[in-house]
């Protein structure tokens, strides 16, 4: 017996003839001198019919049939008078003729159908992934990764990038996260590390002449996992040369318009709404903002200060967010709540204002004339029916906690628009912050990041908080999707740099020496990105955890319960690498 069609692709051109699928039973009915089976594939279900003009035999084989059973059929196409409206094959069945059971199915650990499998315990699910991955909304989204995946190779391959791959094993170089090490045999003692992205050999490609590079890249980094965080995963990663920040964000534009029409079927409007980061941290208290939703921060201190009230005279800013048309949600009893938020990632305490009867409630009445409390509501824009949030204190702090504050007011009082794809370049990055731990000051994406032309006045005078990179970053609906940056192709301009950064000659040649080696010989211009394919997925199928896009993910402790990895390896092996064996009594 040979397939003939896919169960999801049987339609109505076909009545009449005998077809031939195979696939999973989803179910079976008895009724009577009627079975009816649906048999599901990749492509989706079509119903199966035995009935009285059935052979004996073939039916009672068919009685015997259960769920998650593998079969093969044959039989003729035909209309059902029953039309079900669910299914894209519901006008039509097969009436069987020839059956294969394949192979029979156990009764399974739990029901993976439908609803029914969302109520599953997530860890024996995942301890059964192959069973979890039938549901039709887990192969619903890996094939919409596929989608993205070959749309992505599509564009750039249109756009004369060419797809080269670059190492597994590399040499351990310091990229913000701890590197995953593999030991080697030959050379005992020393380890090869996992790259956590293909950044040094881009741009080795870039000083090679091959002008324009793609690698859909696996990468790797040792740190906590997150609902959007997997150790593994994998990057869109893409080096252009002779180009200069709006090239890069041109062409990546590009690749946003055609991936959302090819894989969403949505038109993008191009070009993207863009940001500095100063803007960003202002307005929204973090560098990526979900901007489906208000609540934009407001500058109060200015008529804060005027006010006696302690909490604000001594604070270095007064901000504020107003909540619309909340005030009957966030009680007080809410509001306490918010504050003790507040609190705990790191404020001081939290200033409100409630307006829910002719005149606003305060928490700073006593210290506001009526005419200070409507400046500062008119400056907030908080009308009857809103809450306002205020938080006094150092800048940096002030704006961190009122961008938590407006992420989790959003998501507790559901107010972010279902649909809708907001992009969005944040441009202009810090190009160091400081490491309090440390007393020094780091490259906040790495240090081969070429700074802007107006900051370069900063790096000699030890003004290190006012240089500015050519740095961007693409955010999706509040999601970093995309970090990249036009690097520095200038010998002496990059001694600068690590000197700022305070490495040694040793560090430098410990760490970057092969690439520092291949600058000598000249460099075109050249800058790119690393855009998240699993975090785009995820975006787009509306999931709430890259598990939901990945085939065999990793829980929160870096496990894939399936194959039961990370796993103990024999002392034999270890020895032969050179590691020590622990056993334990």
């Amino acid at each position: 017996m040979k397939r003939t069609h896919y169960c999801g692709e049987v339609g109505q051109a076909a009545i009449g003839e005998s077809i031939t699928v195979g696939g999973f039973v989803n179910r079976s009915r008895v009724q009577g001198s009627i079975i009816f089976m649906d048999l599901r594939d990749i492509t989706g279900i079509v119903q199966l019919v035995f009935d009285e003009t059935t052979a004996r035999e073939l039916f009672e084989t068919a009685k015997t049939v259960k769920s998650e059973y593998v079969l093969m059929a044959r039989g003729i196409l035909r209309e059902r008078e029953s039309i079900n409206k669910d299914i894209a094959t519901g006008n039509v069945e097969i009436l069987v003729t020839e059956l294969k059971i394949c192979t029979k199915s156990q009764t399974l650990p739990y029901d993976i159908h439908a609803e029914a499998s969302k109520k599953a315990n997530e860890e024996l699910r995942l301890k059964h992934r192959s069973l979890d991955l039938r549901s039709a909304d887990l192969q619903k989204n890996l094939i919409l990764r596929h989608n993205l995946a070959k749309a992505t190779r599509d564009y750039f391959y249109a756009n004369r990038f060419y797809e080269i791959e670059t190492p597994m094993f590399i040499k351990s170089t310091p990229e913000g996260a701890r590197d995953f090490l593999v030991p080697s045999r030959l050379h005992r003692g020393k380890f090869y590390a996992l790259p956590q992205s293909p950044q040094i050999y881009k741009q080795l490609l870039m000083i090679a002449g091959f002008d324009r590079y793609i690698q859909l890249a696996r990468c790797f980094r040792d740190e906590d996992n997150r609902a959007d965080r997997q150790p593994e995963f994998t990057q869109i990663d893409l080096e252009m040369s002779f180009v200069d920040v709006d090239d890069v964000l041109e062409i990546l534009e590009g690749y946003v318009k055609h991936v959302m029409k090819e894989v969403m079927g949505v038109e993008i409007a191009t070009p993207l709404p863009r940001l500095t980061f100063d803007e960003s941290m202002n307005r929204y208290g973090t560098d990526k903002p979900d901007t489906r939703y208000g609540m934009e921060i407001t500058d109060l201190t200015k008529i804060a200060k005027q006010l006696d009230f302690v909490v604000f005279n001594e604070a270095e800013t007064v901000r504020g967010i107003v909540v619309k048309g909340k005030a009957d949600s966030l009680t007080r009893k809410e509001i306490d709540k918010l504050i003790d938020f507040a609190k705990g990632i790191g404020a001081k305490g939290l200033s409100y204002i409630r307006w829910i009867e002719e005149t606003p409630s305060c928490s700073f009445a006593k210290f506001a004339s009526p005419e200070q409390l409507a400046e500062i509501c008119g400056l907030l824009g908080c009308e009857k029916g809103d809450v306002a949030l205020i938080a006094a204190d150092k800048t940096k702090a002030a704006l961190h906690i009122l961008g938590a504050l407006r992420t989790k007011v959003a998501a507790q009082l559901d107010i972010t628009p279902k649909d809708g794809y907001n992009f969005l370049w944040i441009t202009d990055m810090p190009f160091f912050e400081y490491n309090a731990d440390t007393g020094n000051w780091d490259a906040m994406h790495h240090p081969f990041t070429m700074p802007c032309e107006d900051s370069m006045q900063y790096l000699d005078n030890g003004e290190f908080g006012k240089v500015y990179a050519k740095a961007y970053d693409l955010v999706l609906n509040g999601t970093e999707l995309c970090s990249g940056s036009i690097r520095i192709t200038d010998f002496e301009l990059q001694e600068r740099m690590f000197k700022a950064l305070k490495l040694t000659k040793d560090e430098i040649e410990a760490k970057f020496g092969f690439l520092i080696d291949a600058y000598k010989f000249a460099a075109p211009p050249h800058g790119g990105a690393g855009i998240g394919l699993d975090r785009l997925a995820m975006l787009l199928c509306g999931a709430k955890s890259l598990r939901e896009v990945t085939a065999f993910p990793k829980t929160k402790d870096a496990s894939e319960l399936m194959s039961g990895s990370p796993s103990e390896v024999d002392c034999k092996h270890l020895d032969e690498l050179g590691i020590c064996c622990v056993k334990e009594d």
